[in-house]
């Protein structure tokens, strides 16, 4: 329980390191997805602009090709690869490293529904079959994971046995190709999953992932002030009350959490706790008053002021925005 004065807290019941991840993955939930089969006989080249707001994913379901991307060294992907872009990067598939790339938007497409095409292109060479989604989602609300990860993120799992990208992949071809009723709800949670999953395992397998947010996340000292602002943001903490869950000093715990997260605490505060508004502003008809009271704030203008500095318009606007479309 906490006691009035939020400079003197003892927590019970907090959320585990797990749990917070889990609570972060949750927020990455695709807002539109495009669902694409690509039939690709060398030699081909296919240039993918960037998808502002949203991530690409690919898995090559038959031969090889090589991802590009400006800031990463090339890639070879093989049967049962995925590479997730999950900042929307523009980046080049291409058969060999030396082929000439076609714009994306150049190439001719079958459409078989409004979230479903095939595309072919090539030279008539040997076969490269690719699976590929476009997904939009609410980039502030997944922030604290989507910011850790790399520009590519490679799984390589086709070969293993009881693989869940072969059972997923065949699933989403098999909705896309019958297109059964609801057949476009199944592959956007599909592909919500393959996302997901593949996050996930980068966490499990990548020493990356021991670095920054996800580090403190498993933190001895620093998890329980961490669960403790995730699942109360809308207590009055300060560095003081912070601490005392951490069981630190204000100083030690201020230099600790800084270190390892890579912003002071009470900046770390304010920004979930406007990830959490945005969020709350998307997807509920809840009054601004109340959405202020849920991440902290004792008054509507005050929340308005936080809300306009970090993102730079009105929660008034963002509402408007998820009511029209």
């Amino acid at each position: 329980m906490y006691t009035s004065n939020p400079d003197y807290v003892t927590t019970t019941q907090l959320p585990s390191s797990d749990d917070l991840i889990s609570e972060s993955l949750r927020h990455i939930r695709p807002i539109d997805t495009l669902y694409s089969r690509a039939d690709l006989t060398a030699p081909w080249g296919v240039e993918i602009p960037a998808l502002e707001g949203g991530m690409m994913l690919y898995v090559v379901t038959h031969g090889h090709c090589w991802l590009q991307v400006d800031g990463d060294q090339p890639r070879l992907l093989q049967r049962g690869s995925i590479a997730l872009m999950p900042h929307g990067t523009h980046h080049i598939l291409l058969s060999n490293q030396d082929v000439p790339a076609t714009h994306l938007f150049d190439i001719p497409v079958e459409k078989v529904t409004p979230r479903y095409e095939i595309m072919k292109i090539g030279g008539g060479g040997e076969l490269t079959q690719v699976a590929y989604g476009g997904v939009r989602f609410d980039r502030v609300a997944g922030l604290s994971i989507v910011e850790l990860l790399p520009l590519v993120v490679q799984i390589d799992t086709w070969d293993q046995e009881d693989s869940w990208v072969q059972s997923t992949v065949r699933l989403i071809s098999r909705e896309a190709r019958e297109q059964r009723p609801g057949a476009e709800t199944v592959i956007t949670r599909l592909m919500e999953i393959l996302v997901i999953q593949t996050i996930r395992t980068w966490i499990d397998t990548v020493p990356e992932s021991e670095q920054g947010w996800l580090s403190a996340m498993r933190d001895e000292l620093l998890a329980p002030s961490l669960a403790a602002i995730h699942r109360e943001p809308q207590k009055p903490w300060s560095i003081q009350s912070l601490a005392r869950v951490a069981g630190m000093s204000r100083s030690a715990f201020a230099a600790r959490f800084s270190e390892t997260v890579g912003e002071p605490v009470m900046e770390y505060v304010t920004r979930w706790r406007m990830q959490l508004a945005h969020s709350l502003l998307m997807e509920s008809t809840e009054p601004l008053r109340t959405v202020a009271e849920r991440t902290g704030y004792a008054s509507e203008a005050t929340f308005s002021r936080a809300f306009k500095r970090e993102f730079g318009v009105a929660p008034g606007a963002i509402r408007r925005s998820s009511t029209s479309t």
